[in-house]
């Protein structure tokens, strides 16, 4: 695919916008992924080389979240193996959906995605829940391999729904969650990214451009985290599913 600089000023304050509401609570691949679909890169493209910017972002947010206290590294890291297998497991099973179809899947599956995000937030708790740490762990892990495949072969909403099933289920308070949820999605990020870079599905000068830009994002977003700062998060997601369903129809009648 050959870039131009409309792609990269569609791409670049979107995945912007995307890491900082990633970083909040999830969700910013609602974002990022219609960025690149509204700037025309081809769907496996847009996934693989979203998966690229999106890994670089959350390492800094994750590494922010570490240095706050939400992150334990030694208790998160079986749901880090379990998110790198169901994450490769998706991804391959994304690249097997022929072009075209996987579009539409996309497209598709974005207001699925996006009236979960947004209507699930409120039922987070800020009080940890008693459980044992086997079932915590067990949960942990499930929530994981389903989340990090669900994220390999499509994304978007996966960060917020590993941070449901943690609190919710997992009975872990909304900030060590947040943590736990970032070293996650990373893994699941890197994962899938690997899985579609080996398929040469990645457009590199774009994703590590978007990337500079998601990274400054995650910075800002987790500090968001800090000051429980969840407001920009529906207008912003709302403004850019509006603009791909207008891009999309249009395609569709053209």
């Amino acid at each position: 695919m050959e870039l131009d600089l409309i792609t990269f000023l569609i791409v670049c304050p979107l995945v912007f916008f995307g890491g900082l509401v990633d970083a909040v609570a999830g969700g910013g691949g609602l974002i990022a992924l219609p960025a690149y679909l509204i700037a025309g890169v081809p769907a496996h493209l847009a996934l693989g080389t979203n998966k690229l910017s999106s890994a670089m972002g959350t390492v800094v947010s994750a590494f922010r979240l570490w240095r706050a206290g939400f992150l334990n590294i030694r208790k998160s890291l079986p749901a880090i193996v379990c998110s790198l297998l169901g994450s490769a497991a998706g991804a391959h099973l994304a690249l097997l959906v022929p072009e075209r179809v996987f579009e539409l899947i996309l497209v598709g599956l974005l207001p699925i995605a996006a009236f979960f995000v947004l209507s699930k937030r409120a039922v987070m708790s800020n009080d940890e829940g008693i459980i044992t740490a086997r079932k915590q762990l067990v949960i942990l892990c499930i929530a994981s391999l389903i989340c990090g495949a669900y994220d390999g072969f499509y994304g978007p909403g996966a960060g917020t729904f590993m941070l449901l099933a943690f609190t919710l289920w997992a009975k872990m308070g909304v900030r060590s969650a947040s943590g736990t949820m970032k070293a996650v999605n990373l893994a699941s990020n890197i994962a899938a990214f690997a899985t579609f870079a080996l398929s040469g599905e990645v457009i590199w000068l774009l994703g590590l451009t978007a990337g500079i830009f998601g990274i400054a994002g995650h910075y800002i977003g987790a500090g968001l985290v800090l000051q429980n700062g969840t407001k920009i998060v529906r207008p912003i997601i709302g403004a850019v599913l509006a603009v791909l369903f207008v891009k999309t129809a249009w395609e569709l009648l053209s």
